[in-house]
């Protein structure tokens, strides 16, 4: 008991100090912000016209919780950063050398990292609001919808962790993002796998990031909707975080002084 509360303590701790950062240099979160709006502006009014949304229905309605989705996901660019910009200024180090719980820079970053989730999600469902989108399920439905949508990112947190304290070097995440980015699109966040090759529309309909937006689509009421991705799209993340979440705890362990 005495070690969960030194870690929740001294992990609270080092959100604060990232909470810190973010006020002092606002710019970098602003434009975290502004970004997906510019992609929901784009792809709902000049290139939504000319894609079909399976079975009808408006296409911003289909776009938007795929556009949520891929918010969380595009999330593991800013974690992966931020933990390997510490690393090669060597505040990792420092902190290591410091009396605190070992897990506690990691569950702190973690914390930061999904507070910065909730406002990235709060201002896209405003962005929502405004080109037309609403959620028609009930209240449960809805906040069931926003559930899964924070825990992917809370998944994709511990992935993010374990990537900027395996990679180490700030260089690195642009190799990362190249990665990143085909398989945020190789999803069902814009268009339906449907309308893909057989066989990448397989790879598409199994991603993690697609197995959200369908039962996001669904709990909503929203076009496009597949049933029976619930489950799925709470079993992916939970796998994520039992893989990675071990992992960024013991690369931090290892970390050379």
């Amino acid at each position: 008991m005495s070690s969960l509360y030194w870690t929740v303590a001294d992990g609270w701790t080092m959100t604060r100090r990232d909470l810190a950062h973010w006020a002092r240099r606002p710019a970098p979160v602003v434009v975290g912000l502004l970004f997906p709006i510019l992609l929901v502006l784009m792809f709902g009014y000049l290139l939504g016209g000319a894609i079909a949304v399976p079975g009808g229905g408006d296409y911003r309605e289909f776009l938007l919780p795929g556009m949520f989705v891929m918010t969380m996901g595009f999330g593991v660019e800013s974690t992966l950063l931020a933990v390997t910009t510490d690393a090669s200024r060597g505040v990792t180090d420092r902190f290591r050398s410091m009396p605190m719980a070992p897990s506690a820079v990691v569950v702190g970053r973690c914390g930061a990292d999904l507070l910065n989730s909730v406002l990235v999600l709060a201002v896209m469902v405003g962005c929502g609001l405004a080109v037309g989108w609403r959620p028609h399920g009930g209240v449960g439905a809805t906040l069931g919808a926003f559930g899964l949508l924070l825990l992917l990112r809370f998944a994709f947190l511990w992935l993010g962790i374990y990537l900027g304290l395996v990679v180490a070097d700030p260089g690195a995440v642009t190799l990362v993002q190249t990665v990143i980015w085909p398989v945020t699109f190789l999803s069902n966040v814009f268009v339906s796998p449907d309308s893909m090759p057989g066989w990448l529309g397989a790879i598409a309909t199994w991603n993690p990031l697609s197995a959200t937006a369908a039962a996001t689509r669904e709990l909503f009421g929203n076009p496009g909707a597949a049933a029976g991705w619930i489950g799925v799209a709470a079993v992916w993340p939970l796998l994520l975080v039992a893989v990675f979440g071990p992992l960024s705890v013991r690369a931090f362990r290892r970390l050379s002084r």
